[in-house]
């Protein structure tokens, strides 16, 4: 239904627009032309350390992770929507008041999610690239066809994830076998061939050896599912009522070591009770995760094996730091405006269960040092690991407060978010190759993140605070 999907395009422009102003969300998407354009002047000095295809295979690895961060629509049918947008008339909603059908208006609006991070993170980048060919030397047939193929990775990630969190809302067990017959098959390849799976992935197949047979099969593959994600995607809530043991005094009990114990205790059942923790942690991190550490290995030839691990636990970091977001999903500050509970009250409740929730990136970075044979080497890439994610937790309080998954599209934001992280992981990775051990001073960390996290309770005190 067009008009609906049309209609969904410019109601997200009308609620980001009226959040942080409509140039300042339309700078966003040239910010990432401008960034992919210089950054590809830099790919000749890039190229005597990595071949091109090395370069290539970073890039299809890097879509495919965005893909799998924003794909997991399956867990939008729990309580999750009705508890962040349920207070807000959204056309999401329409079902409600109108005879159109849940899956129906749920395929739109997963169509124009797909279409509005394209045209946010996708479209400029490759444009940037595309424009900066001529100056570096690379014939314009080398950007489109990467356009294409890296627009096919994206797609292949978002519609994977929406695949397999679609099963877990109707499934467990249907879910966990699904994972051990694609475990089984990654392990048949790498018997049966000798290589790393990641160099089957199509997109990548694609590029390396471009044919129109492989292009079609892999958009049939896409759309197969997809619509197997729509027709398995269950919109309505359960008819039951839930009943659920209390678990805030006790829990609450054992979060006495941080302030606003019931708070903190309260963000983790709500995580619990709609599933968020065990959906999140598996689609928005474990799953992204062993991809990418899949295609980091392939790199082995060309960097030592504990420097792997090292970049692997500072990009899992960088993803553990995006837990905060999966917290303040779940409600905004007017659910609280009618206690006396300040700004600063909620957010240090925040960033207790975000402190709770390090416990999954931790032990899953000991995990793969161990099985990656380099168990020496654990303690630094857990500290850096956790170092890295409560460094970028401190910048966004201070960026962006409760409102991280709506401010990041505010170019100013983004920015600075953007120079304080380069910084840091810039002189953390030229450490952890240079002396592994020395990775441990990354706990100074710290220190900014808690000058950061006050400088955002000043600043989001006084401010009202952004919503729908």
């Amino acid at each position: 239904m067009l008009e609906l999907f049309v209609a969904m395009i410019k109601e997200e422009w009308r609620v980001h627009s009226t959040m942080f102003g409509s140039l300042s969300f339309a700078l966003f998407p040239i910010l990432i032309f401008w960034i992919a354009f210089m950054g590809s002047f830099l790919l000749p000095l890039m190229r005597q350390e990595l071949p091109p295809g090395e370069l290539s295979l970073i890039l299809h690895a890097n879509y495919l992770m965005l893909g799998f961060m924003v794909g997991a629509f399956g867990l939008l049918g729990s309580e999750v929507m009705n508890r962040r947008f349920g207070q807000a008339s959204l056309l999401t909603y329409s079902a409600r008041s109108l005879p159109i059908s849940e899956r129906r208006i749920f395929a739109n609006f997963v169509v124009k999610d797909t279409l509005y991070y394209f045209v946010l993170w996708v479209l400029p980048l490759a444009l940037g690239f595309l424009l900066a060919s001529p100056f570096i030397g690379v014939p314009v047939s080398l950007p489109l066809l990467l356009t294409l193929t890296l627009t096919l990775s994206f797609l292949f990630g978002l519609c994977a994830v929406f695949f397999l969190s679609s099963v877990y809302s109707r499934s467990k067990p249907a879910l966990a076998a699904i994972l051990i017959s694609i475990a089984g098959i990654a392990g048949l390849l790498i018997l049966i061939t000798g290589q790393n799976p990641a160099r089957f992935y199509p997109p990548l197949q694609l590029f390396l050896d471009f044919s129109w047979m492989n292009f079609v099969l892999s958009c049939i593959a896409i759309a197969i599912l997809f619509c197997i994600s729509i027709r398995l995607f269950s919109p309505g809530s359960p008819d039951a009522t839930k009943h659920h043991k209390s678990l805030l005094m006790p829990l609450a009990g054992k979060l006495s070591i941080f302030s606003n114990p019931p708070l903190a205790a309260k963000d983790l059942i709500d995580m619990y009770r709609s599933g968020g923790i065990v959906g999140q942690t598996l689609f928005s991190f474990i799953i992204p995760l062993v991809v990418i550490w899949f295609f980091l290995s392939l790199l082995t030839g060309y960097i030592p094996p504990y420097g792997a691990l090292l970049e692997f636990a500072l990009v899992t970091g960088v993803i553990a730091s995006t837990m905060y977001t999966w917290i303040t999903m779940f409600d905004t500050f007017g659910t609280y405006a009618c206690l006396p509970v300040s700004v600063r009250t909620v957010i240090k409740s925040k960033i207790a269960s975000f402190s709770v929730l390090q416990i999954i990136p931790g032990v899953f970075i000991a995990v793969v040092a161990v099985l990656s044979g380099q168990a020496i080497y654990l303690v630094p890439a857990v500290v850096l690991c956790l170092a890295v994610s409560f460094y970028s937790l401190g910048v966004t309080v201070w960026l962006t407060g409760l409102s991280p998954s709506v401010l990041v599209y505010d170019v100013k934001v983004m920015v600075v978010y953007l120079i304080l992280m380069g910084a840091a992981l810039l002189v953390l990775s030229a450490v952890a190759f240079a002396a592994p051990f020395a990775t441990l001073g990354a706990v100074l960390l710290l220190i900014p993140a808690v000058f950061f996290a006050r400088l955002g309770f000043s600043k989001w005190e006084t401010r009202e605070q952004p919503g729908f």
